[in-house]
């Protein structure tokens, strides 16, 4: 029996001289340090890592330091569009409908639009209603693309391109698109180096704005930001000296000396409920501007001009 048979409990050799592996022994050490199985997106090989790299390089590609203001805008009927021709605003399409009559208005739309280069296109009624969303465009409309908002800290760039301590003011919320406009036209006009507002809950650079900053878009970075207080603090962190506009400040505009020759940012609060609590708590000093006691407060962009001449004036 001994020569036909193994005995029971003996190891079977293998071919090699190795034990034959079981439930345990190699496989298990084999097993051993491995960690979890990686993630598909992980792994070289699998689809979805190409997909994941190829994500990777096109958002890498993309522009990170320009927003839009979203969807084009339309500007409809003979005299604003005549108006916003005229103010500069960035037209990139001019539409008439066929037919329409050719009073003044229409033939100085057609020569401001040969002059600055703006294409001229006929269209039908029909089509022009559908395009603008409106009947009542009297046959004349105007077309403005989204605008292109700078990134927040591009602003420092500027002053530090043009030598000069930065001077940046912020809106705290303005939702009036004129207000918004009077301030950048302010802005430029006393040698700020742009314009930040909140990407919600805020006036944007519409045509409305365009008109009333009467061309100083065009020549004045407006920049937006997800968080005012995180800007405000970026800003802070980068030298600059944060005021807040409102009545009840510690400084006056005859005291704005003392944080003038410095980098300073401006913060301005919304029309009526001034500064928010946050952005005011935030601010390094608040300054106001003495008045009457007639005179309850002012407009927001009246209150901004005037504190960018007092520190435009003390710089000069």
């Amino acid at each position: 029996m001994a020569g036909n048979s193994q005995r029971k409990g003996a190891i079977k050799k293998s071919g090699k001289g190795n034990p034959t592996a079981g439930s345990g022994g190699r496989v298990r050490r084999g097993l051993e340090a491995k960690g979890p199985t990686p993630k598909a997106s992980e792994r070289e090989y699998h689809k979805q890592y190409k997909i994941k790299q190829a994500k990777e390089k096109s958002e890498a590609r993309r522009p990170q330091r320009k927003r839009s203001a979203g969807d084009a805008e339309w500007i409809i009927g003979r005299n604003p569009v005549v108006e916003a021709l005229r103010e500069g605003v960035p037209v990139n399409g001019l539409y008439v409908a066929e037919g329409a009559e050719r009073d003044a208005r229409l033939r100085e739309a057609f020569q401001l639009s040969a002059e600055l280069g703006i294409p001229l296109l006929e269209v039908t009624k029909p089509e022009l209603d559908r395009m603008c969303g409106f009947g009542g465009n009297q046959g004349l409309a105007a077309r403005v693309p989204a605008y292109q908002y700078a990134h927040a800290d591009d602003l420092l760039d500027v002053a530090r391109e043009a030598q000069e301590p930065a001077l940046i003011v912020i809106l705290d919320h303005i939702t009036d698109p004129r207000n918004l406009g009077a301030i950048v036209r302010s802005a430029a006009a006393f040698g700020a180096h742009g314009v930040v507002i909140p990407e919600r809950r805020s006036a944007s650079m519409t045509a409305a704005a365009w008109k009333t900053s009467a061309g100083a878009a065009a020549r004045l970075k407006v920049a937006q930001t997800v968080n005012l207080t995180r800007q405000i603090k970026a800003y802070q962190d980068a030298g600059c000296t944060v005021i807040g506009l409102d009545m009840d400040g510690d400084l006056t505009t005859a005291d704005v000396h003392e944080v003038a020759d410095g980098p300073l940012v401006i913060v301005v609060g919304a029309e009526g409920d001034g500064l928010s609590r946050l952005v005011s708590e935030n601010c390094d000093r608040i300054i106001s501007i003495p008045m009457a006691n007639s005179v309850e407060s002012l407009n927001a962009g009246v209150a901004a001009s005037v504190v960018l001449y007092a520190v435009a004036q003390h710089r000069a």
